[in-house]
């Protein structure tokens, strides 16, 4: 299944800021973006809820409304959807540290990501993705409270720092660790979403993954490394059909849930899309 790809640089390429305020003060171009998913072929669209989760929203003095900007969020990807793509609430890091590294418990963060589905699901979607996450306790707490609330998919992606040895996110949690909680809590599928690692080396998580467990495994990389321009704004090297290429070794090595993550395009998407149908 072909997942979508990135919001962010595609709300900054119509001219509006990135993340989930904009599914409030410019509706319109989140739209436009799902809608261009949709014609590129994917699957499953993702709302634009990655950070909206009240002690995000708080910690960064953001003037949001939780309930609102993911009411909306749900409302915009479903209004975009046909009756056969699925349709995930977005939930990714608090942005802070549980205990001891930091002052929260995971009830706490638990609550925080209980709040966030219970709304999302309100809004009509169809299950979750838990994404962009270096920790893997909070990641539980995330998927906690996602299957407590929903017999719906809930993918579950951890962004990681290294293929090597085993693969380890910035924490230290390892593929196969990572594997194991996805199974103990009940996620649909586990794998990889963004972090330092480029298409190919996401290919070789992919084969950790596959190795680790029987769940199906979902790769979402970045359309290559990250580049500075000269105005400051931030561009990613990698055109679709070498994104695409890299794809396939992903499903080679075992994925098969695939989709893109910062500086992808609908042009990526349907790269892969016209590869794999």
């Amino acid at each position: 299944m072909l997942l979508d790809g990135a919001m962010g640089t595609e709300l900054e390429k119509r001219g509006s800021e990135m993340g989930g305020r904009t599914n409030l003060v410019n509706p319109g171009h989140v739209l436009s973006v799902h809608q261009d998913y949709t014609g590129a072929g994917a699957d499953i669209l993702i709302t634009n809820t990655l950070t909206m989760n009240r002690i995000n929203i708080e910690f960064h003095g953001q003037d949001i409304d939780i309930e609102e900007v993911n009411k909306a969020g749900a409302d915009l990807a479903r209004r975009a959807a046909t009756k056969n793509q699925l349709v995930l609430g977005d939930l990714s890091s608090t942005g802070q540290f549980l205990e001891p590294y930091g002052e929260y418990t995971e009830e706490q963060f638990y609550n925080n990501f209980m709040e966030q589905a219970e709304i999302l699901k309100r809004g009509g979607v169809d299950g979750f993705i838990i994404e962009t996450v270096s920790d893997l306790r909070e990641a539980a707490c995330a998927l906690r409270a996602c299957r407590d609330i929903s017999d719906g998919p809930v993918l579950l992606c951890l962004s990681f720092s290294s293929a090597e040895k085993g693969g380890y996110t910035i924490m230290g949690n390892t593929a196969e660790e990572t594997a194991r909680v996805a199974e103990e809590y009940g996620a649909t599928a586990v794998g990889a979403n963004c972090g330092e690692l480029e298409p190919e080396k996401m290919a070789e998580l992919a084969g950790l993954f596959s190795k680790s467990t029987s769940l199906p495994v979902i790769i979402q990389p970045n359309a290559g490394k990250p580049v500075l321009g000269n105005d400051g704004k931030t561009t990613f090297s990698m055109g679709p059909e070498e994104f695409a290429e890299a794809l396939l070794r992903c499903i080679d090595n075992g994925a098969t849930l695939i989709g893109g993550c910062c500086g992808t395009t609908p042009d990526h998407i349907r790269a892969i899309a016209k590869r794999i149908r």
